[in-house]
């Protein structure tokens, strides 16, 4: 049973969000429902409050919750948009947040569907597209609309499909078969950050792909995954069973991992994460002096983000960790297995002409306590998490 928010926005189809609503009921899930004031003039709150019995979020303003957008945020296991209309397509794309809906949208955490209805010349907008391309760059999944009569009296493409659809597809992508159906997974991606004043910071070249393929693999397998990611040169992937958490900072990432892992079965954390950082960020961009052509830079560690979670965590729980070296592979990444407190270590080598660092394909040797080097041939990232995945399948059963 999936906590679902429906957001219904100002399209005709508008109608069709109430069946939505009365079809995920019926499937078990249950459901509060937000609505634009355009929507309003369409469906009257009062007929969804009474399916829910749940008061409709209509405006900021009127709630007796002096914070009615964050409670509703938190409460939220999967957010979807229906129908989804070209303006709050827009919105969201742009990170505006002007009324009840939109506040809570960006609020939400929670992995997002929009389900789009509209016009077929607005459909095909330039803008339109744009904008659906940035959300789906920003892990949203997409139902898109099918040919159709219109509310215009013409056939296109912008009809809303059939409420009965829309929730089978939204049963099916929370309900995913397979062999880690029912485990939460966290995985860390990307490269961390640390400023050094407001414009510069030291950084790596992680193109996060490792991270995101494992998040692929990990909801191809039927887990519900969390990714705290970085910086990452590559698409995120869609699913309502992904939640995306962005990070910036060693810090950041410390407090969001610390956070998702006490509801997580499994942690992979494959974000290359900052050893060191400023000890003094300048609050201003630091300028150039006449006459001194050289700048001293003083740094500190960062805290161990895998040592400290891996000091945390049950015995129903595994860690995976995973060390980049550019010498002394194997003796690194035992010393790491040994002193970091995980149950496997995944090493690979970065540097030079065969760096996994911005590569499709990598090599990796798997350490685990007590067990002898495993060492796996040179295949593609994707390949490597599928699988890696398949050993954490074995391990969680007990092989």
């Amino acid at each position: 049973m999936a906590k679902i928010t429906v957001y219904i926005t100002g399209s005709i189809a508008a109608y069709k969000g109430v069946e939505v609503v009365r079809g995920l009921q019926k499937a078990g899930q249950v459901v509060r429902v937000v609505m634009t004031a355009a929507a309003t003039k369409l469906v009257a709150p009062a007929t969804l409050a009474a399916l829910t019995k749940q008061p409709v979020l209509t405006s900021l303003w009127d709630s007796q919750d002096p914070i009615p957008h964050i409670e509703l945020a938190d409460w939220t296991d999967l957010a979807v948009v229906v129908p989804a209309s070209a303006d709050i397509i827009a919105k969201m794309a742009n990170g505006l947040a002007d009324d009840a809906a939109t506040t809570t949208l960006l609020a939400t955490s929670a992995p997002k569907v929009v389900v789009p209805a509209m016009n077929s010349h607005m459909w095909a907008a330039p803008a339109t597209q744009r904008n659906l391309a940035q959300l789906k760059q920003d892990g949203v999944t997409i139902i898109e609309p099918v040919q159709g009569r219109l509310a215009e009296g013409y056939a296109g493409k912008g009809r809303l499909p059939e409420p009965e659809s829309i929730v089978t597809d939204l049963q099916a992508l929370l309900t995913a078969d397979g062999p880690l159906s029912g485990c939460r997974v966290l995985i860390t991606a990307g490269g961390t950050r640390e400023a050094i004043d407001p414009v510069r910071f030291i950084g790596n070249r992680s193109s996060g792909k490792m991270g995101i393929a494992l998040a692929k693999a990990a909801l191809a397998a039927g887990a519900t995954v969390t990714l705290v990611v970085g910086q990452v040169s590559v698409p995120l992937p869609q699913s309502p069973r992904l939640k995306i958490v962005p990070v910036e900072s060693t810090t950041d990432l410390l407090t969001a991992v610390q956070r998702e892992f006490k509801r997580a079965d499994v942690l992979l954390m494959a974000a290359a994460v900052a050893d060191f950082k400023p000890l003094k960020p300048a609050n201003q961009k630091v300028k150039k002096r006449a006459g001194k052509t050289d700048w001293q830079l003083g740094l500190t560690e960062t805290t161990d983000v895998l040592k400290t979670v891996a000091q945390q965590k049950t015995a129903d729980q595994l860690v995976i960790g995973f060390a980049a070296e550019t010498q002394n592979l194997l003796a690194n990444a035992q010393q790491k297995l040994a002193s970091k407190g995980a149950d496997m270590i995944v090493a690979n080598g970065v540097g030079g002409t065969n760096s996994a660092f911005g590569s499709d394909d990598d090599q990796v040797t798997i350490l685990r306590p007590h067990q002898p080097a495993d060492r796996w041939p040179v295949m593609s990232k994707k390949k490597v998490a599928e699988r890696l995945l398949h050993q954490i399948v074995m391990m969680k059963s007990g092989d």
